[in-house]
């Protein structure tokens, strides 16, 4: 009876199992309802609110990277860093890189960008040293020791040495060389005492010696072998030169625009061995240009990062606010030089009339530029300048009155005659704004006085070769003077012969006077003695009215931002805006 008990209670306690299950299920069921299914209705506002914080997050975010770009260039600077490639352009073409050739704006510029000089200009127009590292003068005024600066290099790598500086200025001395320096050096004698020390003894004292020593040296042991008449067309001018300057020769391409005209472009690389440190402009190209219109075309197309040399600026550059303008003015002169031989303006009557029918004023204010106007052969910050001897312009009925007595007399289409011929002036100038505008004036004014004047408008190829032919009556030029007022060169009788290698005499003036006072004021080291010995050339030249003289010139420079380092307030001459340019920088960045 008991097993059939067990038996029967087995499947009663399946049941109650499967009942227990049934339950759990339930309950499990009723959870999952309760807990998950019903709050499925809450999800959309749960993701609403995730995203939400997400896009919050975020925007914190995005607002603190801006203000963090915003407070960096508030608090970080721009500063100037090495690097970079500078070009500039220039009106005219490369012929001739070598020191003792180099001539005309460009080949001026490059020679100075690859050589240096045993002494240089700063920018109060003093003489300082370069190559230099210290000149003495004894007492009789008549030898200059100078001693090299140390660790000396060419560009290829060679030591420059005293032997270097005497071959430079004994290949000047060379009649075959053809130097247009010849006159300045003759009877000068050069020595090499040691291998940093020169020694030159002059034949007299010449009290503006040391600017000669401004001139770039070249290196002997290219040159040695190369013979003194060929060394003026030699590759080293043009492709091969080697130097000791801030920059050294990297290529030039010659290019031929689509009217026929060739543009060159000179490029350079920094010196690392430069005495006075490795500049800071990477690569340095010069660009020819024939007028400065295409100069300045280039310049708005952003070919070019500055324009140098220019006349007449446009508002436009000074009103952008990414251009730096420096006008600064040149120790030079602006001078129309009558011929006085051979030409109508051999009368000297004839050349006080055009002076007094010339007005200064108005000529200066054609230029387009505010210019210092000059009235002497000196200019009025030198030794020997002196007010009462200034040139007098704007004077018509006296300039008349001496025409008529030179015996030309107005015709009734207002041009004077003299014999059936009329008083007419071949005038020539360099192609460029400026003198352009300057020649056109003066011919209007000349011709209230009947004076007919033929301009011409040359390239500087073509002006040399009229100015060596002296095929001129009337030059418009600018003389550059320098520091020191030694203008033997320009105005002393034996530099107006032909056999003379300089020739720039340009008015060939001839005056005993002028010759005696112009030789004792070199002479003379005490600036009051100087000023004394001058003033009968002063008196002879105003008299004699060789040239009209116009105006003090200003050096324009154009440069597109960023730059710095050019700090020049006045120039000896225009290649001396390069005096710092090792210190030119044109990259910036933040820190």
């Amino acid at each position: 009876m008991a097993r059939t008990k067990k038996l029967i209670s087995l499947p009663k306690l399946i049941k109650k199992r499967q009942k227990d299950i049934d339950e759990l299920s339930n309950a499990t069921e009723n959870t999952i309802e309760k807990h998950f299914f019903r709050r499925l209705a809450n999800l959309t506002k749960v993701k609403r609110f995730v995203i939400g914080w997400l896009v919050l997050m975020l925007l914190l975010l995005l607002v603190g990277v801006l203000q963090i770009g915003v407070l960096r260039h508030k608090y970080q600077k721009l500063y100037f860093v090495p690097g970079g490639t500078f070009t500039e352009g220039l009106v005219g073409s490369y012929t001739n890189a070598n020191p003792i050739y180099a001539s005309g704006s460009v080949d001026s510029s490059v020679s100075r960008l690859l050589f240096s000089g045993l002494l240089t200009y700063n920018s109060d127009q003093k003489l300082v040293p370069a190559l230099a590292d210290k000149i003495t003068i004894d007492k009789t005024e008549k030898i200059y020791t100078v001693t090299l600066k140390q660790n000396l290099f060419w560009q290829d790598g060679q030591p420059l040495t005293a032997q270097d500086v005497v071959f430079t200025f004994k290949t000047i001395q060379n009649p075959d060389a053809k130097s247009f320096l010849l006159s300045s050096w003759q009877g000068i004698k050069i020595q090499a005492k040691d291998a940093h020390t020169v020694v030159f003894t002059l034949p007299g004292t010449l009290s503006s010696f040391p600017d000669s020593l401004t001139t770039g040296i070249i290196p002997k042991h290219l040159l040695k072998n190369v013979p003194a008449e060929q060394l003026r067309s030699n590759d080293f001018n043009t492709i091969k030169p080697v130097g000791s300057g801030p920059f050294s020769y990297d290529t030039v391409e010659v290019q031929t625009d689509k009217n026929g005209e060739k543009h060159e472009q000179v490029a350079f690389l920094a010196n690392d061995s430069y005495y006075r440190g490795k500049p800071g402009i990477k690569k340095y190209v010069i660009n020819t240009f024939n007028d400065q219109t295409e100069l300045l075309k280039a310049y708005d197309d952003k070919k070019v990062n500055a324009v140098s040399g220019l006349g007449e600026i446009d508002q436009k550059y000074a009103k952008d606010q990414h251009n730096n303008i420096y006008s600064v003015p040149i120790a030079g002169q602006t001078m129309v030089f009558f011929k006085n031989s051979k030409s109508v303006l051999a009368d000297p009557k004839v050349r006080r009339a055009l002076v007094l029918g010339s007005n200064r004023q108005h000529v200066v204010e054609a230029t387009g530029q505010i210019l210092k106007q000059s009235n002497e052969p000196l200019l009025s910050s030198q030794i020997g300048y002196d007010k009462r001897y200034v040139q007098k312009t704007s004077d018509i009925k006296t300039a008349n009155k001496l025409l008529d007595n030179a015996g030309w007399k107005k015709t009734v289409d207002g041009i004077r005659t003299k014999k059936k011929d009329p008083l007419t002036i071949k005038f020539v100038t360099l192609s460029t704004d400026e003198y352009s505008h300057v020649a056109q004036e003066l011919k209007k004014q000349w011709a209230s006085i009947g004076v007919r004047v033929d301009v011409a408008l040359l390239n500087e190829e073509d002006l040399k070769n009229a100015v060596s032919a002296r095929d001129y009556d009337a030059l418009l030029t600018t003389l550059s003077i320098g520091a020191d007022p030694d203008v033997f060169a320009f105005w002393h009788s034996s530099q107006a012969d032909v056999r003379s290698k300089s020739r720039l005499n340009f008015s060939d003036y001839k005056s005993h006077a002028a010759d005696a006072s112009l030789e004792a004021g070199r002479s003379r080291s005490n600036p009051k003695i100087r000023a004394i010995k001058y003033r009968d050339f002063i008196k002879a030249w105003n008299k004699d009215n060789p040239a009209l003289a116009l105006y003090q010139p200003n050096y324009t420079l154009i440069v597109r931002s960023p730059f710095s380092g050019f700090n020049s307030k006045s120039l000896v001459s225009p290649v001396e805006r390069y005096s710092d340019v090792e210190k030119w920088l044109i990259r910036q960045q933040r820190g």
